[in-house]
C-alpha cells in the first residue's frame, strides 16, 4: 500500500512503546465522533468489530488487515488515535502510521 494522500488525517505521534499511534484528524465532540471515525476507518478499509462510548471517551475495537486495534477518542479535547492490544500488533500499528504519512 501507498501512503494516503489529500485526507484530513496524519499522524500526531507514533509511540511504539507506549503501544499508540495519535491522529492528527477533524475536530469532532461527543455527537459527531462517529462521522469523524467512520470516516478515518473508511479511508484506512478498516472495519468496525465493537462499540463502547462512556461520558467523555469513545472505544472501538476495529479489523486492520485481520489485526484488532483500538480507536479511541476522547471529545473534549478533540483526541483521537489507536493503540495495539498486544506486542505482536506493533508493526501493523506503525504500518498504518506509514500509511497516514
Amino acid at each position: 500500500m501507498t501512503p494516503l494522500k489529500s485526507q484530513p488525517f496524519s499522524v500526531r505521534q507514533l509511540d511504539l512503546n507506549a503501544r499508540y499511534l495519535s491522529i492528527i484528524s477533524p475536530d469532532f465532540d461527543f455527537d459527531s465522533f462517529d462521522s469523524v471515525a467512520l470516516q478515518l476507518l473508511k479511508t484506512l478499509d478498516t472495519t468496525v468489530i465493537e462499540k463502547e462510548c462512556s461520558a467523555d471517551l469513545h472505544i472501538w475495537l476495529v479489523d486492520f488487515e485481520g489485526c484488532r486495534l483500538l480507536l479511541k477518542g476522547e471529545h473534549y479535547s478533540s483526541t483521537l488515535w489507536l493503540e495495539a492490544m498486544s506486542e505482536d500488533d506493533l508493526d501493523t500499528l506503525a504500518f498504518v502510521a506509514g500509511l497516514l504519512n
